[in-house]
């Protein structure tokens, strides 16, 4: 058995019962050899059906009637609300707390919040490799969420008491503390997405449509932690002190770590190794560099892969070989040098690893398509909001809009769209194509990209209309906050509510897609695909931006397109117009890329020697 879990199953009609005679390395820990054996009493007709390769927090098997499932998953789906309940605040108004209370200049502002938000998303890769290798998602969690919770209550600290700190130490002991929330918002992103995913099995038709409705919720879950943050936290920052909007954040931050543990008993959990399956992706690139000489065999059988039968196949996966990327094949070619009992992993790899190299590699593309849709997204959170600034606030003759709400629009709009794309749309589309979730999940991407394209081109007409207005009353060097625009900033309304639809199809779909298609132990890496692209999008708008300064400098009286604080005078509708355009090229581009995206077979047909498995592609002819 080789310390792992010998299983011996049976095959009943539509079921498939398993019983346990040893528990694997877990998340938490052995169960007792007591509470095991009670989990295999019985006869067939006593068990209840158990899942293959999940455990529950004991270590034993987890069982259907007791762990994971759709009921279980609104645990998670709360502790992402909290998640964004505390954090999304700082991502629209953090800007004015440096200004305001860190008295830095604008320029410097927007830099510390652009890295603050971008590193987020990056720490996710590292967060999430220890979420699959050593640690464990539910593990990574608590641990990210609570170092999240300290630092956010570090920063309401420092934000009630600036005047027991010079200036220098507040600036550092303030970076800090942004580090501990930013490393715990990373984590929370990186593993709590795909431990919710780990509630279902994707082998059982029912359960796979839930997994589906799980990941539409889970942005629903955003937008509605995210319209709390937006209007009451925001609300409490700039009216009753920064001090006690952190600290609301701070106990929904606190609020969500007891939400989230309170269902470890009812989890299902992902059983680590404690081996690394990044490091055998790099090896795999190491192994193809030094075997680059090597002519590849006509016979795909003669690659390199572990005897089946033999006790080093117990907890394998094997997948079968596919034609694409046959350059890396060069990394499982025998030689008379690499061929003995232990062969050096750096210089020869199993046909399954150079398998998995294969299937990131092939991710890559639609992974580069989707960093335009980002920086789409980050002109609608700094551009839009300025526009916003300019023009009528008010709500009712009371009371104003803050600037920084002002996302709470598409937010508004997903809130009550989700629930009707979920039940209604994703059921009637099933019906045609036959596909659990309506359409397929590049579809789905598509689909947003096409939207994230003609959400740039309502803003650019919308900026014309503003520009007009302003033209019209003479008001092209009014000052904003003293005399705003007699235009309705709910205008803006319809960018947004395309921009969120496009959020609908696109994040969401990439959730789905980067954890159906990722090895199965990189499941977690596979959501940072999504929190990676935004990063690079995120960093690419500086970049854009200043690039489209530079060249339209001595072109336009306002000194660039984007140039100087007056939205009257600049050319902001010409930027959108080329965002536009470029999102446009992008989506033909993706048409290009998915066409030629082979999806993974399911993991039905794939065969895993680990755990007493053989593999389920027989379970349908009772074999």
């Amino acid at each position: 058995m080789n310390g792992g879990v010998e299983v011996c199953w049976e095959s009943r009609p539509m079921v498939t019962y398993w019983s346990v005679r040893k528990n694997p390395n877990t998340e938490f820990g052995p169960a007792s050899q007591q509470e095991l054996q009670k989990q295999t009493k019985g006869d067939g007709h006593d068990k209840a059906e158990l899942i293959e390769g999940k455990v529950d927090w004991k270590g034993r098997i987890a069982r259907k009637d007791k762990h994971g499932g759709f009921c279980t998953s609104l645990l998670i789906l709360g502790t992402f609300a909290f998640e964004n309940m505390a954090t999304l605040a700082l991502a629209v108004n953090l800007v004015t707390y440096f200004i305001a209370v860190m008295h830095l200049n604008v320029a410097d502002a927007a830099n510390h919040l652009t890295n603050y938000m971008g590193t987020s998303y990056i720490l996710t890769v590292l967060i999430a490799f220890l979420a699959d290798t050593y640690l464990g998602r539910s593990k990574s969690v608590l641990i990210a969420a609570s170092i999240e919770f300290l630092g956010l209550g570090l920063l309401a600290l420092q934000a009630h008491y600036p005047n027991f700190k010079p200036p220098a130490l507040q600036y550092l002991r303030s970076n800090i503390y942004k580090l501990y929330s930013t490393l715990g918002a990373g984590g929370v992103k990186a593993a709590l997405p795909t431990h919710g995913a780990d509630q279902f099995d994707d082998k059982d038709p029912k359960e796979a449509r839930q997994m589906s409705s799980f990941f539409n919720w889970l942005l629903m879950a955003v937008c509605v932690g995210g319209a709390i943050s937006l209007t009451l936290i925001v609300w409490i920052q700039d009216h009753k002190g920064w001090d006690l909007g952190f600290a609301v954040s701070t106990i929904a931050m606190f609020l969500g770590v007891i939400v989230f543990a309170s269902g470890i008993p009812q989890y299902r959990y992902h059983v680590i190794h404690g081996s690394s399956a990044l490091t055998e992706i790099v090896q795999v690139y190491v192994a193809v560099i030094r075997n680059r000489n090597l002519q590849l065999p006509e016979d795909s059988n003669e690659l390199y892969e572990i005897n089946k039968d033999k006790e080093a196949a117990i907890e394998a996966e094997f997948l079968p070989h596919t034609n694409v990327f046959r350059f890396l094949d060069k990394a499982a070619i025998q030689t008379s040098s690499t061929q003995s009992e232990t062969p050096n992993s750096w210089k020869l790899c199993r046909v399954t690893q150079v398998e998995n190299a294969k299937i990131l590699l092939n991710m890559i593309p639609v992974f580069c398509c989707t960093v335009i849709m980002t920086l789409c997204l980050a002109q609608l959170q700094t551009f839009s909001i300025h526009q916003g600034l300019t023009m009528d606030t008010r709500i009712t003759k009371s009371f104003n809009i803050p600037p920084a709400s002002l996302p709470i629009l598409p937010v508004m709009f997903l809130i009550f769209i989700i629930p009707l794309y979920d039940q209604i749309v994703v059921p009637c589309a099933r019906k045609f194509t036959g596909i659990p979730t309506g359409i397929t999940y590049l579809q789905r991407v598509g689909v947003g990209l096409v939207l994230s394209s003609l959400s740039m081109a309502v803003a650019a007409i919308m900026e014309v209309k503003r520009k007009k207005v302003a033209r019209d009353h003479n008001m092209l060097d009014a000052i904003p906050i003293l005399q705003p625009l007699p235009i309705s900033v709910f205008w803006l309304s319809i960018q947004y509510f395309i921009f969120g639809i496009a959020d609908m199809f696109t994040y969401v779909g990439l959730l789905e897609f980067f954890y159906s298609q990722a090895p199965k132990d990189l499941k977690s890496i596979s959501s940072c695909f999504l929190w990676s692209s935004m990063a690079v999008g995120y960093f690419l708008s500086t970049i854009v931006v200043k690039t489209v300064n530079h060249a339209t400098k001595n072109i336009t009286r306002s000194g660039g397109w984007l140039a100087g604080n007056n939205f009257n005078r600049n050319h902001l509708n010409l930027f959108y117009w080329l965002l536009s355009l470029m999102s446009l090229l992008n989506f033909f581009i993706y048409l290009f890329v998915s066409k030629r995206y082979k999806y993974r077979k399911e993991g039905h047909d794939v065969q895993i020697h680990g755990n007493g498995v053989l593999g389920l592609q027989n379970k349908k002819d009772g074999k």
